[in-house]
């Protein structure tokens, strides 16, 4: 399966100023700090300037927000719109709509991408200025006491404690602990709560696609509760075209829920990560079916109606579904050279 289609259509959501919108679409023609995260992820292996300079795009965009940041670092947020923003404007600007913002995993997220691609050899820090604004976003996750903090989760729902923003905060937090401060005691906390609160993703949630992260790519979990989080992802929300993020989600529901695309690849790079290379393909051939041709993977399709919705290409579907293709069809070339 030709990938190249797949980097074009990336590229038609990469802005001028280095960030991405998450689709082309017009409700999703907006910059969010997770999907730009996600989709750079095919780029982060090595030095690269799509990655380098979506990361630079975010760093100005918390400078240009640094007067936000610095209050809380020392007070914790109240109303959402306090909260560092989760969605902007395509030049980079808050919006004054109301919005789940309160999205601790954006921050850890994005405090991930960061460490990772320094390790990774990506120019992403460019001076002292962008130190600076990273260690008051590690300051921020502490006032906020990430580890007990409810806030909206990936999904920008309900409020209540999410595995996987927690989860976010620890991994953003160990892969910037070589670049700034961080105390032992904050990633320990926030390890605490997953320890507490896993398999689950939170008190109303038995699972949720969101804890794939915890797996990919945060490598977070151990094999074991790796294991138990896919078990009840695949048993409990996988669907025909992807999976449902959870039970019962209203999100596009019109006679049941919507079947995400992005699960499909998301799940193969899992099981990938732990080496189970019969389940990385099996998923791979699920993805290469939701794919299409264009490579304009959509987010979803439509719950009850099995269509796909309008916010087609999802910059993140396109993103796991070129890594997820690109590794095993690597895997399996290497493969049939060798015998």
């Amino acid at each position: 399966m030709n990938t190249d289609q797949a980097l074009k259509v990336l590229d038609q959501m990469r802005l001028p100023n280095g960030a991405y919108t998450a689709s082309l679409s017009k409700d999703y023609s907006y910059v969010w700090i997770r999907d730009v995260v996600y989709s750079v992820l095919p780029f982060i292996q090595k030095p690269s300037e799509r990655y380098e300079k979506a990361y630079h795009a975010l760093l100005d965009l918390f400078l240009k927000y640094e007067w936000k940041i610095d209050i809380h670092r020392n007070k914790k947020p109240v109303q959402l719109y306090e909260y560092i923003h989760s969605r902007y404007s395509r030049d980079l600007k808050e919006m004054n709509a109301e919005w789940g913002h309160a999205q601790n995993d954006a921050i850890g997220a994005f405090l991930w991408g960061i460490g990772e691609g320094v390790k990774n050899g990506q120019r992403v820090i460019r001076d002292h200025h962008d130190i600076r604004i990273i260690q008051k976003l590690v300051d921020y996750l502490e006032c906020l006491e990430y580890w007990t903090a409810k806030d909206n989760g990936m999904w920008e729902e309900n409020m209540e404690v999410h595995a996987s923003s927690v989860g976010a905060c620890v991994a953003g937090l160990q892969a910037v602990k070589l670049i700034v401060n961080v105390k032992d005691d904050l990633i320990k906390k926030g390890e605490e709560t997953l320890n507490h609160l896993l398999p689950r993703e939170s008190e109303t949630k038995e699972t949720d696609l969101a804890l794939l992260s915890l797996i990919y790519p945060y490598r977070l979990v151990s094999h074991d509760m790796a294991l138990t989080i896919l078990e009840n992802v695949t048993s409990q929300l996988e669907r025909t075209y992807g999976c449902i993020r959870y039970k019962n989600d209203q999100y596009y529901n019109e006679g049941a829920e919507a079947e995400w695309c992005f699960a499909f690849p998301w799940l193969g790079l899992c099981y990938d990560e732990l080496g189970m290379i019969d389940k990385a393909e099996e998923y791979f051939e699920k993805t290469k079916k939701i794919v299409p041709e264009d490579w304009a993977v959509p987010e979803l399709y439509i719950g009850g109606k099995n269509i796909p919705n309008q916010n087609t290409p999802l910059a993140w579907s396109v993103a796991l579904s070129y890594i997820l293709i690109n590794r095993i069809q690597y895997s399996l070339t290497y493969r049939a050279v060798q015998t």
